[in-house]
């Protein structure tokens, strides 16, 4: 029989890759979420009955415990880049990472991977790095021999990122930015999953990987590097970090204000810590070299994607060819 792996967030934006992965690789899948009828799609990543989802919250100890009987490896892909209502930073990141390692090792379940990411750091100002450094350290209390990802930002035709940054060039001149000169090193989805997939497959040794791509780009430059894929001329306005701050704060009341009817995805006072750092991979920090990983470039993925930003969306390529024509 092959042999089981259970992906914790499987169904989200890094897990569905690696659900994929592992499914071509002949395991069978277990993709615990929160709401498995919004994850029947995984079900396609294999042949019948290979991937299947089931109900779990990773703030549940016997829904997690459930989720992994059996199993031969566990992948952890939880995490939020904003709090909302139960699911803050400590809850989910770090007591939620800690939650799986230790019923991962109490069942004997010896491959434990956890996607964390770069600066991750229990003594970080920001709650989001504090807290995955937390659940870092928890995972490793539990399960020493456990592989930690830490990628940078992370790109793929659902990030939250470049999308998000696209869909905003449609309503104004200018593209506002907090922290424009911050660095960082965009890493592919697909290349964190195959990260994962050797992890699962005991193919990568124990420890901590910073998964970074091939590029080191400032905050300003990935927007210009997306303004010219999707062929608009906007302005790229960074917004000094002391109004920033007061934009987030306001911003996180109005949340607070409504009980979490106003969901505050525009900025936050958290996010805004975190853009004081770089986010590139550490100097002399195990990563894909490591791996025997090539990590893919943004130029090979972001045209495949990101198309539908462009004024004419999928018809942009029809009229460039036809004034080509009338030119010729």
């Amino acid at each position: 029989m092959s042999k089981l792996v259970t992906i914790y967030g499987g169904s989200g934006f890094v897990g569905r890759y690696v659900a994929r992965r592992l499914a071509l690789a002949g395991w069978r899948v277990r993709v615990a979420v929160r709401r498995p009828n919004e994850a029947l799609f995984v079900r396609t990543y294999g042949v019948v009955g290979q991937v299947e989802p089931i109900a779990c919250n990773i703030r549940d100890d016997v829904s997690v415990r459930a989720a992994m009987a059996g199993a031969d490896a566990v992948v952890n892909c939880v995490g939020i880049l904003a709090e909302r209502g139960k699911n803050r930073f400590d809850a989910v990141q770090s007591e939620g990472a800690e939650r799986v390692a230790r019923h991962a090792a109490d069942l004997g379940i010896a491959r434990l991977v956890q996607i964390s990411a770069i600066g991750a750091d229990m003594d970080a100002e920001s709650d989001y790095a504090r807290s995955k450094g937390e659940g870092e350290a928890a995972v490793l209390k539990h399960v020493p021999d456990a592989v930690i990802l830490r990628p940078s930002i992370i790109f793929g035709p659902e990030d939250e990122f470049f999308n998000r940054f696209g869909a905003m060039t449609r309503f104004g001149p200018a593209l506002p930015v907090v922290g424009a000169n911050t660095r960082f090193q965009p890493v592919f989805v697909d290349d964190i999953a195959h990260a994962a997939e050797l992890a699962v497959t005991g193919a990568a040794a124990p420890g901590i990987y910073e998964l970074g791509g091939p590029e080191q780009v400032t905050f300003r430059g990935l927007m210009r590097r997306m303004l010219k894929v999707i062929q608009r001329r906007r302005m790229v306005l960074n917004i000094p970090m002391p109004l920033a701050k007061v934009m987030a704060f306001g911003f996180d009341l109005l949340q607070t204000l409504t009980l979490g009817l106003f969901h505050n995805t525009m900025l936050t006072r958290d996010q805004v810590r975190n853009l004081h750092r770089d986010n590139v991979v550490a100097p002399g920090a195990k990563g894909f070299d490591e791996l025997g990983i090539e990590p893919t470039p943004m130029a090979t993925v972001l045209p495949e994607y990101l198309w539908r930003f462009r004024p004419s969306g999928q018809y942009e390529a029809i009229k460039d060819s036809a004034r080509n024509l009338r030119h010729n």
